[in-house]
């Protein structure tokens, strides 16, 4: 299995189609079959290589209903490029997970052509769009609580904001700050920008220590950035810093949080495995069935009193 998922990370990391062909004996026997496209960014990012697995595998699953192209993409103007390329390949849905800005206007006109548009993670002004997505708006709620609880409701807290990811981390931040105005206004905030990777919360989380002699806590959006974070955390020496959210689902993350005595490690579980439900919507549309325009998944948080939990050796993420 960790072999297979080597090979499969290998061949996302640059940009890929994937070709999959519904069941013939399905077809013949009169079921309705299915062209569905899959776009994908192109893998920076560990949760992004679970969001293009656990997409294909779920059409592999659904293999008797649908056909399927899956494409990864290292910008806008190339996953335009792809999405044209399915609508002539004659893709009835698209699940598209458009990280890249710029994507407005592409999509809007897919679904003006008829075709099915089910958004994953990411919220774009595009009228008849679908959308699948974790709640990032409580994820930064949660994570506000979380810290007050640990730290009391004063003290520095810094926030790793990532705006390039944009209603992602912006919806993140809202709701994280709209809760410190609420239950710990005196907190002292402090924004810095980084990336959702390790290499980033590495980097700037060094630049941030040194800059700054007291930090209690930090809400970092994500567990690749909180690896990193943290491993400069560690290697500064520092031991005022508290706690340390993140957001994810990362498996080396959860593995991370019974290491420190003195550091809480926390998680709003945000895992690639919704995007199936992004595929299942799709496929039910096309059926006829009627669906809400919009399925919001509940937060859940995972630190060292639940992680073993959430542990799944086969997860590529």
């Amino acid at each position: 299995m960790k072999k297979a998922l080597i090979v499969l990370l290998v061949l996302l990391m640059g940009v890929s189609v994937v070709f999959a062909g519904g069941s013939k004996d399905s077809a013949a026997a009169g079921g309705k079959m299915h062209k569905v496209g899959i776009l994908a960014p192109a893998v920076t990012h560990g949760w992004v290589a679970g969001v293009a697995y656990y997409a294909e595998q779920r059409c592999i699953e659904k293999a008797d209903t649908i056909e399927y192209k899956l494409y990864t993409s290292n910008s806008a103007d190339e996953m335009t490029t792809q999405l044209d390329d399915l609508l002539l390949w004659g893709a009835e849905a698209i699940v598209a997970f458009p990280q890249w800005t710029g994507m407005e206007v592409p999509i809007q006109n897919a679904i003006d052509q008829g075709v099915v548009v089910v958004n994953f993670d990411i919220e774009i002004a595009a009228d008849g769009v679908y959308r699948v997505s974790g709640d990032n708006y409580d994820m930064g709620v949660q994570g506000a609580k979380y810290i007050v609880d640990k730290i009391g409701k004063e003290g520095t807290v810094v926030i790793l904001d990532v705006p390039t990811s944009g209603s992602v981390a912006e919806l993140r931040k809202a709701g994280f700050l709209d809760t410190v105005a609420e239950i710990a206004p005196n907190f002292n905030i402090l924004t810095y920008a980084t990336q959702f990777t390790r290499e980033a919360g590495l980097a700037d989380m060094a630049d941030i220590l040194t800059a700054n002699t007291k930090i209690d806590a930090v809400y970092s959006m994500d567990d690749e950035t909180s690896i990193g974070a943290i491993q400069a955390i560690e290697e500064s020496g520092r031991k005022d810093i508290k706690v340390i959210t993140g957001g994810g689902g990362c498996q080396e993350y959860f593995n991370m949080m019974d290491d420190y005595d003195d550091l809480w490690i926390q998680s709003a579980l945000y895992s690639p495995t919704m995007v199936e439900d992004a595929v299942d919507m799709a496929v039910a549309i096309l059926d006829g069935e009627t669906v809400d325009p919009v399925k919001i998944i509940p937060t859940s948080i995972v630190d060292k009193t639940n992680f073993k939990d959430y542990l799944d050796p086969s997860s590529p993420y």
